[in-house]
């Protein structure tokens, strides 16, 4: 190899290993390069992926309305006692196999947040719990910071909080059509009168069904 070939390769290669270097930074930087980005969207707005059943706006929207509504109602409004409201099962008898006691949930926290002077929320969910902890008072095994020696009495309902879903479906060549009744009431636990009730319908269609989970 003569002296000018032995000085071509020398240049070339120079040359062509800041290109190789920059190359393997490159790659090395790469996040995810075939993955779809995630996009944060607020649970009141309809994202682009939807469908014709139940959705988290649709959450959003129903409770936040049954809660102003509950609140305003003379039986809590001018009561001179917050009274006590006990927490139903919601029945669904839409087609949409949802977790149909976020509804209650939503409008117990929107109360408890909003007009927690004004009503209060017995939690029957902690009943087990609340029993042996009550025994375990009344055994002398542990003892109350509060009254430690008055008894141990659980509070008892004055209303009971409960919604139903109903749902309407339509499905043709053309696309699929959904029609959702959601009405929730409240019930007086000594007389069994409806002291409340409210509801939000809503109507959808589109060109293709979702699968919902």
């Amino acid at each position: 190899m003569n002296p000018s070939t032995s000085r071509f390769f020398l240049l070339a290669g120079a040359a062509l290993a800041p290109v190789l270097f920059t190359g393997c930074e490159t790659t090395q930087g790469v996040r995810n390069p075939s993955g779809v980005p995630v996009t944060e969207m607020r649970p009141d707005e309809r994202g682009f992926v939807a469908g014709t059943g139940i959705e988290s706006q649709d959450l959003v929207t129903v409770t936040d309305k049954m809660a102003r509504s509950i609140v305003g109602i003379p039986q809590i409004a001018r009561a001179q006692t917050p009274p006590s409201i006990v927490l139903e099962p919601v029945v669904n008898n839409t087609r949409f196999p949802i977790n149909k006691d976020m509804f209650l949930t939503r409008i117990r926290v929107g109360l408890n947040r909003a007009a927690i002077d004004r009503v209060s929320f017995l939690d029957r969910e902690m009943m087990k719990t609340l029993e042996r902890e009550r025994a375990l008072k009344q055994s002398g095994q542990v003892t109350a910071s509060a009254n430690p020696n008055g008894p141990s009495e659980f509070g008892g309902a004055d209303y009971f909080l409960t919604g139903k879903l109903e749902g309407l479906a339509t499905r043709t060549s053309q696309g699929t059509g959904d029609y959702i009744l959601y009405t929730f009431r409240l019930t007086d636990a000594r007389t069994s009168r409806i002291v409340w009730e409210d509801s939000y319908e809503i109507k959808k269609q589109g060109l293709e069904d979702a699968a919902y989970r």
